[in-house]
């Protein structure tokens, strides 16, 4: 279980307060979607389960364990994993090295894990992690790597950020897949009601601090709330795309 306990964060030389007094638990085995206003506060959270950001006050606790003061990597070790909206290129370092390093012992081979994210691994596994891959691909790629190491809490930063249509479904249909199979707390910053259908509990978070068990029809009728979204169609043999968010 993950737990914040009375969390805030305050950023910058004005200290602007980002998060609020945040008290929070997150049991295992279950999908939890932050959603809300840009600038409310997801991804400040997002950053600090991680330990990308450091609480200004307050307690985060991993199975009863403080971790308020663990470093990346540490948690990391501990089975905390995030996935970036725009994940990092790696010129000179394959699919295939890089889910070598990601992969547990006890894990799925990687040829499963990239048919898990709708890949093959034929064509994948000898490629870069460079600019040759879409914006879909290596973000599919990233998810592999999760899914490889079997985490304890899996953080996704709008996961449909900047990909297509079919790279989106593919996104959706593997995150149901997780869920069902593994017993790994998922956490999903998203605005998008395919992702909504899948949660648990739904988080609106706006002006640094939670509302939990949110109703997903609230969320969508909500007239004060910009549910942007980067998830494009894209039509064949163009380079123009339609927002489909």
């Amino acid at each position: 279980m993950l737990e914040l306990k009375n969390v805030s964060l305050k950023i910058g030389e004005s200290r602007f307060e980002v998060l609020k007094n945040i008290s929070l638990k997150m049991d295992q085995k279950k999908l939890y979607v932050l959603t809300g206003p840009n600038g409310g506060g997801k991804s400040s959270l997002a950053k600090l389960i991680m330990g990308i950001e450091k609480p200004t006050t307050g307690k985060i606790f991993l199975d009863g364990e403080d971790i308020t003061d663990l470093t990346v990597t540490e948690r990391a070790r501990k089975g905390i994993g995030y996935a970036f909206q725009h994940p990092p290129r790696f010129k000179g370092i394959s699919v295939k090295e890089m889910l070598r390093l990601a992969m547990n012992e006890t894990g799925d081979p990687m040829r499963d894990l990239l048919l898990q994210v709708g890949l093959c691994a034929r064509d994948y596994l000898s490629r870069d992690l460079d600019a040759t891959l879409s914006g879909g691909e290596i973000k599919r790629i990233e998810i592999a790597t999760i899914l490889a190491r079997r985490l304890n809490v899996a953080v996704f930063d709008e996961p449909e950020a900047g990909i297509d249509l079919w790279s989106f479904q593919k996104l959706a249909q593997t995150f149901n897949t997780m869920h069902e199979k593994l017993d790994t707390t998922m956490i999903i910053i998203s605005h998008q009601e395919r992702i909504l259908e899948l949660a648990d509990e739904i988080l609106l978070v706006e002006n640094g601090r939670i509302t939990p068990n949110v109703t997903m029809e609230s969320i969508l009728n909500r007239q004060d709330t910009t549910m942007s979204c980067d998830c494009y169609e894209e039509t064949e043999g163009t380079e123009n795309a339609e927002r489909v968010g």
